[in-house]
């Protein structure tokens, strides 16, 4: 057993939640506790947990209503925060309800840490390869969310779906940022490697389900956009999105002279599409190759657009599993 603290949130995860614990609790050799907070889930993930916290001593559940949307604007981080507080060892994992791990996981992403040559470990994340673990729009989408395609390529991304860092340097950090909804491992990474040395490892990613459609990853995009507009990050970023827009349309307007214009845009976007994982792209096929150009292209527009209105607006934004909670707001006098 290590002397490590895995640590997750959930929220209205009962479709994911006994995969992803399953699996937590699998690791070999094993953490010493698995502690996952419950931001006040109605759709029986809380149920789920106190039955399973019965059969295994080292599932820890705890369920804390001001971890969601209605009592924090940032419920995910204020979920973690909760379970690092709670958690009783000095190095901590954090792991994602829609992931699941391989069994050498923890091993693999906390050695560098126990070894002490490192305070903050990264696994980063993987589509799930298996028959029916993806869609054609989960590969298209991936390496825009810091995704890859398979469990051996290297990567330098930051994702809480697989992190590992000191007690020491999250209280000196004062834990995740609980200022916003999505975003908040960014924030956390940015600290986390000014402050510590960090190691990236290549054989600890999360194993990752989105299941996206066109419209969903759009979404998800958006998101991530207007949560940098209102935090002010990423500038240049957005500057490069906007040229990218502006070149486009530059380019169809010169079609009434010269398709010059349009040809060196449209080799500018195969790179922007595949120059991250064109080796690993290639074995899903043609659909997915044509998906991933179509997602490309469509990404300046999304993040441009949407960060602009993060920057100038006061979008509220929520997520699938706050929507699911009820309008306590709402009730009578004398309610729960």
């Amino acid at each position: 057993m290590q002397s490590v603290s895995i640590v997750m949130t959930v929220l209205n995860e009962a479709q994911e939640i006994s995969r992803a614990v399953a699996s937590l609790l699998a690791q070999s050799p094993s953490a010493a506790e698995v502690v996952v907070v419950d931001g006040g889930s109605t759709d029986g993930t809380w149920e789920w947990l106190v039955e399973a916290q019965t059969r295994d001593p080292h599932l820890v559940a705890i369920r804390d209503e001001s971890c969601s949307l209605k009592h924090s604007a940032g419920p995910v981080s204020r979920g973690r925060n909760v379970a690092i507080a709670a958690a009783k060892f000095p190095i901590i994992a954090c792991a994602d309800a829609g992931c699941t791990y391989a069994p050498d996981w923890l091993r693999n992403l906390t050695a560098p840490l126990i070894a002490g040559g490192s305070e903050y470990a990264l696994g980063g994340s993987c589509l799930d390869t298996r028959p029916g673990g993806q869609t054609v729009w989960d590969v298209a989408s991936a390496p825009f969310f810091s995704i890859k395609l398979s469990p051996d390529e290297p990567t330098k991304s930051c994702t809480a779906r697989s992190m590992a860092f000191t007690r020491a340097l999250w209280e000196c950090m004062g834990g995740f940022p609980e200022q916003v909804l999505v975003g908040e491992d960014t924030l956390f990474d940015a600290e986390a490697r000014r402050r510590a040395k960090t190691t990236f490892v290549t054989n600890a990613k999360a194993i990752y389900r989105p299941q996206n459609s066109f419209r969903s990853a759009c979404r998800q995009m958006a998101r991530y956009a207007i949560s940098d507009g209102q935090a002010g990050v990423r500038r240049t970023r957005l500057l490069r999105n906007t040229a990218r827009c502006v070149l486009e349309v530059l380019a169809l307007v010169s079609l009434r002279w010269t398709f010059v214009p349009l040809l060196v845009v449209l080799a500018l976007e195969a790179w922007f599409a595949f120059h991250r994982d064109w080796r690993f792209l290639r074995p899903f096929g043609a659909r997915a190759i044509a998906a991933r150009f179509a997602f490309s292209v469509a990404v300046p527009w999304v993040v441009a657009v949407n960060q602009m209105r993060g920057r100038l607006g006061s979008q509220e934004l929520t997520n699938r599993q706050n929507a699911a909670l009820p309008d306590r707001s709402a009730a009578p006098k004398g309610q729960n």
